[in-house]
């Protein structure tokens, strides 16, 4: 909490000017209308009225609580930066205190001796205090005392007060300067509030992404790994696409990519669900059709609503790396690029249905050969369903593999070669994509 600042230094040393009298104090008998009316002042020329309300700040309000409001007599007096007199409520106790304090309201001023509402005698001086704050935590607060009790004061800045009055020393320009000074405390305080929250949120944020998105288990492998993941959903962590790759014992790469249909928290949610499920299963030995078979049960289970369905990709690749196992859920079929042959997409005539959607489904099995040298390439639809220029017409899978031929014959590979592809993709769209991307690019060199 903020120190206690000695009283003469605790306010800024720019000054209002002299201005009109100012209206008589609203109270808490008061029309609304009557609370909520500046005082009138002579009217002054269309520009001018144009030039002061653009750099004038709003004219300020304040929220008197002593139970003798006559004991303050300067309070009328009070002058706001541009020289306006301020706007004056006044309340006898912390009841009509409430039904006065609106949003307009831009500081109280507190008078300390007075009782806590609801609160039994415990000792605590501060009490009233302490129940303005909770009342109003975005309003400045002034605490108003004694002469001999400047030590209670000094407390109530501890609290939470934005600086303390002896009442004793008070003057109509001393009071003034007070009121316009906690107000941008308060305001400056609540920026850096927020600023500081913020930054607790991004650093929140990023270890949640990396809690989320998948360390490769690749140890002991030639093989080379890359990936990029973009959400689709403004500054969000995660969308509902997943990917993963591990190596099992026996030297076997298994990996995966898949898409949940949607693009909210929860698809996103239950995209990590079937990502760790299928890491879990796939160490446990399972494979093919008998995983997908099983990932579709955590599906069912887990989904928040039975319309939900996910596709999926996934291949196992041989410990020699020349072939490899490939099953499609729904999902479209990977990109294979060798040194012998330009850039192609692997068979999908066996393509089963994607996971939630059918009952008993079965996923076939499909062998393929790799060869001695190549990249592997699986992605999500986000990938190919951007828009090309102003024709309207989706990139689709034909484009992508053009743009991947295109840029492996400029030398592109691994991270490079992703990142690339990434950024085409959005420029050819003309901005940002609506669908999550995810793409994973696997590489054996001799």
């Amino acid at each position: 909490m903020p120190a206690p600042v000695p009283r003469q230094r605790a306010i800024p040393a720019a000054e209002g000017g002299q201005g009109p009298v100012a209206a008589p104090n609203e109270s808490a008998q008061e029309s609304p209308e009557n609370r909520t009316a500046a005082p009138e002042a002579a009217a002054p020329s269309a520009t001018a009225t144009t030039a002061t309300a653009a750099t004038t700040p709003a004219q300020l309000t304040l929220l008197l609580i002593e139970n003798d409001p006559g004991g303050t007599p300067i309070v009328p007096d009070l002058l706001d930066q541009a020289g306006r007199p301020m706007r004056i409520r006044t309340a006898r106790n912390l009841t009509e205190a409430e039904r006065l304090l609106t949003d307009d309201v831009h500081c109280i001023l507190l008078d300390l001796a007075l009782p806590a509402p609801g609160r039994a005698d415990d000792g605590d001086e501060l009490a009233v205090l302490r129940h303005v704050l909770e009342l109003a935590p975005r309003h400045a607060v002034l605490a108003l005392t004694g002469a001999d009790d400047t030590e209670r004061g000094a407390e109530a800045v501890r609290v939470g007060a934005q600086d303390y009055l002896v009442r004793d020393e008070l003057d109509g320009r001393l009071l003034s300067r007070a009121i316009r000074y906690a107000v941008e405390r308060k305001r400056s305080d609540s920026a850096e509030r927020r600023l500081a929250e913020g930054r607790l949120r991004a650093q929140e944020n990023r270890r949640l992404e990396r809690g989320l998105l998948p360390t490769p288990l690749l140890d002991g492998s030639p093989l080379r790994f890359a990936a990029r993941y973009r959400p689709g959903r403004s500054r969000a962590l995660l969308g509902g696409d997943f990917y993963d790759v591990v190596r099992t014992p026996d030297g076997t790469v298994h990996a995966m990519i898949g898409d949940v249909c949607g693009h909210g928290p929860d698809e996103a949610a239950l995209g990590v669900e079937l990502r760790i499920a299928w890491r879990a299963l796939t160490l446990a030995g399972l494979c093919g059709d008998q995983l997908l078979s099983t990932l579709q049960q955590v599906l069912e289970h887990e989904r928040p609503d039975d319309e939900i369905f996910a596709t999926l990709c996934t291949v196992d690749i041989a410990p020699d790396g020349r072939r490899a196992g490939l099953c499609l859920a729904g999902h479209p079929s990977p990109l294979l690029a060798r040194p012998d042959m330009p850039a192609r997409l692997l068979p999908y005539d066996n393509n089963g249905p994607a996971l939630g959607l059918l009952p008993g489904a079965r996923w076939p099995r499909m062998q393929v050969e790799l060869g001695a040298e190549w990249s592997l390439m699986l992605y999500t639809d986000g990938l190919i369903e951007g828009r090309v220029g102003d024709t309207g017409e989706r990139l689709g899978q034909d484009g992508m593999v053009e743009m991947i031929r295109r840029r492996l014959a400029e030398g592109l590979s691994g991270e490079e070669l992703l990142r690339t592809a990434v950024n085409e993709v959005r420029d050819l769209n003309g901005g940002e994509l609506t669908d999550d991307v995810a793409v994973l690019l696997l590489d054996r060199t001799r």
